[in-house]
């Protein structure tokens, strides 16, 4: 591997290092990478050292710097961005905002105003961190007249390709734009359980292939080679920049000019050398180093070449003609699949065990789909011809989504995973070491790397895990309730699943990822009510994660999410239970004891807040109260019927600190030293309510937010209490007993 591939190795560590929260453990590294290259005045070990360091301190002055940018634009009054999409009243669109050097995207929630995709506006509203970034609300747009050329021409080949291809085009906005909006859950869902998901996002696959024809057409056209492959890469790079340059897609670009250059020079270039340069550019950008489409993007890739150095060696000897171009392809398949599988699992939850198989059958269809509609896009304007190119293209589309339908139907052709982060690093290190195996002479050292690796990545997860306390995990899931109890011995009892939203939900893009960062199974789910803001993730959680059981206080709720959620459980045979006041459950240590919804009760009520279930959890003498949604309503039957056992140090506020709950009569009974207040940052409710803040100040607690220290930690060895929170930990009290 030449010294280039190594020195992109050595910088990406760094990066992910110092991104991750490891930047100590990078900058040690590279000092005893250092220290033994001046010992044996190894220069390339030295030059190693320093990418790596540099990698580390590059991504925490990133962190900063964005850090800082974000405050900066958050405190002013108005802003100048550029639009992604066409906005009007009652939109919701993307945009880049730019103030001082500083580039911050946003969305935008637009009440007065229009202006069309890549106008470049003026912006007047309220702005909020929000969960996913910053949030312009009641948002006034003002058009300056001034346009984004490069996001203009998005969007008119947007608008084309819906006039083209009809109920084709949600497809080819994907294929061919990255844009995936349109594109329905299920139709996602499907073509990850068969493991060709990334073949609807623009990767280097799809702009390889449009190259590939564009190519093909020029020498068609008897233009002379190097005019060919000079107009083909014009083309290509053109066709980047106006798809927004996606890492992906900039990846592949770079390595089709390495490799159009070599031609050129007619001198040879390591496939290494060019898989370095294309993944090296988009980090101009670091920050594209945690991007999920770069990373399958390089793996892939690195796969590919390792699958073509072992095909040299073991096919071309044994076989030619179709019989050693199918064996190629099946190997490439293979060997693509296993490299990047690490990645896929840990990022999606599913590990496709059809995936090679589906590859090799989809690759050849979208070989042929992507030039057909690329051709279809560049004669727009001759409609007659483009409408002929789409025709030509719907049955491929029709193909395509045939095996993906065929590979998601497969018995067990995918698995649901739960990888933890150690579990992940381990299977990353198998899979780089396969690598290296496929392309040595001599692989035997690296084959027991990546075996014994392979072995600890499915030992790991049944060693014992937890450090001997209890943690209370308030994750911030915007406007909604998710609270993760982390036993002693490291599984979890999760209280609801956050909030869903159209082709989307908090269960699946912030409390899996959650928990499976840290590890431990889930040994069960609690739904304080049906609401959406706490059901709405609970049926992708239990698809995923299969708790040991459903702990329900079955207000008869009619969402649809709460539909879901009964239906997922089935589906996953997890145990469903009406819980009642008095029921118990003691998990590694913990005592869990309903304090409500009683029947008699619940059966009186319209509002499913105040039918939430209460949940004390009891670890040592240290307590945890947790009160879903329940309003002074049911606070009332609580001091009526649970007095006694109402005592808590730590009180997850009810009903995300409204004016309706937390009563001085409550708070008196609870006496909490810690209130924590599960809330959206500039939700429309006005949660929480200033009286409910300053009744809990006034009555000795302190009170942390998640819209404003983000998820927050509390921990306890059944004595003292520690609290984490906005990265700092500082102790509670001694945790004194409750009675």
């Amino acid at each position: 591997m030449p010294l280039v591939a190594r020195g992109t190795v050595a910088l990406i560590v760094g990066l992910l290092a110092g991104y991750g929260g490891a930047v100590s453990l990078a900058l040690l590294a590279a000092l005893a990478a250092g220290g033994a290259a001046w010992l044996t005045r190894d220069v390339a070990l030295a030059a190693l050292a320093a990418l790596l360091a540099a990698g580390a301190l590059v991504a925490v002055g990133d962190d900063a710097r964005r850090s800082g940018c974000s405050a900066r634009v958050l405190r002013a009054q108005s802003w100048s961005a550029e639009l992604e999409a066409a906005a009007a009243p009652g939109a919701f669109v993307g945009a880049s905002i730019t103030d001082a050097g500083c580039t911050v995207r946003a969305a935008i929630s637009v009440v007065r105003g229009s202006a069309a995709a890549g106008a470049r506006v003026k912006v007047r509203g309220e702005a909020v961190q929000s969960e996913r970034g910053m949030s312009i609300r009641h948002a006034r747009v003002a058009d300056d007249g001034a346009r984004s050329l490069l996001l203009s021409l998005r969007a008119s080949a947007g608008a084309r390709i819906d006039r083209i291809f009809g109920s084709d085009a949600p497809m080819v906005r994907a294929l061919l734009i990255a844009d995936t909006h349109a594109l329905s859950p299920d139709l996602r869902d499907r073509y990850a359980s068969a493991g060709i998901i990334h073949m609807l996002s623009i990767s280097g696959l799809h702009v390889g292939i449009i190259a590939a024809a564009m190519e093909l057409i020029f020498v068609a056209a008897r233009l002379p080679r190097r005019a060919a492959y000079i107009a083909t890469l014009g083309i290509t790079a053109a066709y980047v920049a106006i798809i927004g340059a996606p890492a992906p897609a900039l990846r592949a670009s770079v390595m089709l000019a390495v490799v159009t250059w070599s031609r050129l020079l007619q001198r040879p270039t390591s496939p290494w050398a060019a898989l370095s340069l294309g993944a090296l550019v988009p980090l101009v950008n670091p920050r594209n180093v945690l991007a999920i489409g770069w990373q399958l993007s390089v793996i892939g890739i690195a796969g590919l070449i390792a699958s073509a150095s072992l095909a040299r060696r073991w096919i071309a000897p044994r076989w030619d003609g179709w019989r050693a171009q199918l064996a190629m392809l099946a190997l490439a398949s293979v060997v693509a699949s296993l490299v990047s599988s690490p990645l896929v699992t840990w990022k999606f939850g599913r590990l496709s065990v059809i995936a090679p198989l589906t590859n090799v059958a989809a690759t050849p269809v979208v070989a042929v789909l992507q030039p057909t509609i690329f051709l279809a896009l560049l004669f727009a304007p001759l409609e007659p011809v483009a409408r002929f190119l789409a025709g030509a293209a719907h049955p491929m589309i029709v193909t395509l989504d045939a095996v993906a339908r065929t590979g998601a139907s497969v018995p067990f052709g995918a698995l649901s995973v739960t990888p933890t982060l150690h579990g992940a690093v381990l299977a990353g290190t198998a899979t780089a070491a396969l690598v290296v195996a496929c392309v040595s002479y001599f692989p035997g050292r690296a084959l027991v790397v990546s075996a014994a690796a392979f072995t600890a990545a499915l030992w790991l997860p049944m060693l014992p895990e937890g450090g001997g306390e209890l943690e209370m995990h308030v994750i911030d899931v915007g406007q909604g309730d998710a609270v993760a109890l982390r036993t002693p011995h490291g599984r979890w009892v999760l209280v609801d699943a956050g909030r869903s939203w159209r082709g989307g939900d908090a269960g699946r893009t912030t409390v899996i990822p959650y928990l499976r960062r840290r590890g431990g199974d889930v040994a069960l789910f609690v739904l304080s009510h049906p609401h959406s803001d706490h059901v709405g993730g609970a049926a992708t959680v239990l698809r995923s994660l299969h708790p040991g059981a459903y702990w329900d206080g079955a207000f008869a709720g009619t969402s649809e999410p709460y539909r879901e959620s009964l239906e997922a459980a089935s589906e996953a045979r997890v145990r469903w239970e009406r819980v009642h006041p008095g029921d118990t459950l003691r998990v590694d240590g913990v005592l869990l004891r309903v304090l409500a919804p009683d029947s008699v009760w619940m059966s009186s009520l319209a509002d499913p807040n105040e039918a939430s279930v209460v949940l004390l959890a009891q670890y040592g003498t240290v307590r945890f109260l947790l009160m879903g949604d329940a309003e002074r309503g049911e606070e009332r039957w609580l001091l009526e019927h649970e007095r006694q056992l109402l005592g808590a140090d730590i009180l997850k506020v009810g009903h995300h600190g409204s004016r309706t709950s937390s009563g001085d009569d409550f708070l008196d009974a609870v006496r909490p030293e810690l209130a924590v207040i599960s809330v959206g940052a500039g939700n429309s409710y006005g949660h929480p309510d200033s009286s409910v803040v300053r009744a809990l100040a006034r009555h000795g607690a302190v009170v942390l937010r998640t819209d404003r220290e983000g998820s927050i930690v509390v921990r306890t060895d059944g004595r003292a209490v520690e609290v984490e929170e906005g990265g700092e930990r500082w102790e509670l009290s001694s945790g004194s007993p409750r009675r």
